[in-house]
């Protein structure tokens, strides 16, 4: 009796979940990344934003913005149609405008979902202001310092360049995906001059890691350690994955974001925390810092996006991808929403369980498609 309640009892969790030698990871990725779309697209403007900041919850800005780009990522791979066109429509709404600022790199994260959207409809005009905008930009040819400082006159001070690591996601993805999709060269030869500008001055060769800004040149933590910023490298190395998708493999710009990336790999996968995480400050020595879901999206979606492209070869990159989504996973509450998403900042900071934000969501999305990518391969 004992062995025959067993096997109905296994017959029955088939019939409701699927035979497990069937199940399909790839499907299961795809169902968790839609669930937390769901619940963001449900609750837009639910996270706080600190009152200093309010601009950041503007559907233009860098905060919602970087969501809609990893919702660019769960429409390419979604048969629901009402992702890709949650971004088409937002686009609509907004007449496919960037922020206000005209040099800001916060202000022009959203190009790279109007440029996703011309090349599924090819119209000229959800590009038009992208244009118009970087074209200015090019015509400009600012060459503020990029110390984090004042500049008399300006006050957006060093960041009409790229002058904190976090714009290296914000910016050069939009400029090469542009590049390729007007076949314009004038736009990468603009993404290379600065982001080696800026890596040059904030990439630190020892640790292989990127300061925050020039402010935290030589800056500790509350532990003594050097303060390397989760999130902040986060946003490097999710912007080098997407410039390498844009570039093509015959590129003379490539063999330069490719060897910071394989470089960069190779000590993000030394930070990772036993259960998966990423510290918010990466060289914090306790052994019980908190599971930060934003830096630990960007990382995962790198870490995957190597492995699945073929650079990164050894099989550590694919367990510490693994571990990363597992780690994410665990952070979705039963209803979708994401939670122990550090909250708008320049710098490591508290984080709790019921935290979250747009942007981590789009990190979350980002790194999901990439980890349904692998696990889809035969």
């Amino acid at each position: 009796m004992v062995r025959y309640a067993l096997h109905a009892a296994i017959a029955g969790m088939v019939l409701l979940y699927g035979s497990p030698a069937l199940a399909d990871p790839s499907q299961d990725i795809l169902r968790t990344m839609e669930r937390v779309a769901d619940w963001e697209l449900a609750h837009p403007g639910s996270a706080s934003v600190p009152a200093s900041a309010p601009d950041t919850a503007k559907s233009l800005g860098w905060v919602v913005g970087t969501f809609y780009t990893g919702l660019t990522a769960l429409a390419d791979r979604s048969a629901n149609p009402k992702y890709a066109g949650a971004v088409l429509s937002l686009g609509q709404q907004q007449g496919w405008n960037l922020g206000p600022r005209p040099f800001h790199a916060d202000d022009y994260e959203v190009a790279q979902n109007w440029i996703w959207a011309y090349r599924r409809n090819h119209n000229p005009q959800t590009i038009a202001a992208v244009r118009q905008r970087f074209d200015a930009i090019i015509a400009a040819n600012v060459s503020d310092p990029l110390l984090m400082a004042s500049v008399p006159g300006n006050k957006d001070g060093c960041q009409r360049r790229w002058c904190w690591c976090d714009a290296l996601f914000m910016g050069p993805p939009g400029w090469v995906a542009l590049s390729q999709a007007t076949g314009d060269p004038r736009y990468l030869a603009y993404a290379d001059k600065e982001y080696r500008a800026t890596a040059s001055f904030l990439f630190d060769g020892q640790q292989v890691l990127f300061y925050r800004d020039s402010t935290y040149f030589g800056k500790t933590g509350a532990h003594d350690e050097r303060v390397f910023w989760s999130r902040g490298n986060g946003w490097v190395y999710a912007g080098l994955a997407r410039i390498l998708t844009a570039l093509p493999a015959k590129s003379p710009s490539r063999a330069y974001y490719q060897d910071l990336f394989v470089k960069m790999s190779g000590k993000i996968v030394t930070l990772q925390k036993p259960d998966g995480s990423w510290a918010p400050s990466l060289l914090d020595p306790r052994k019980d810092t908190p599971p930060e879901t934003s830096g630990t999206g960007f990382f995962t979606y790198g870490l995957a996006w190597g492995v699945h492209a073929g650079l990164l070869k050894d099989p550590s990159y694919r367990r510490a991808a693994d571990r990363g989504w597992a780690l994410l996973a665990k952070a979705v509450k039963p209803d979708g929403k994401l939670g122990w998403v550090q909250q708008v900042s320049s710098e490591p900071d508290a984080v709790g369980l019921n935290d979250t934000q747009p942007f981590g969501v789009g990190a979350f999305l980002l790194a999901g498609a990439t980890m349904h990518d692998l696990a889809s391969q035969p």
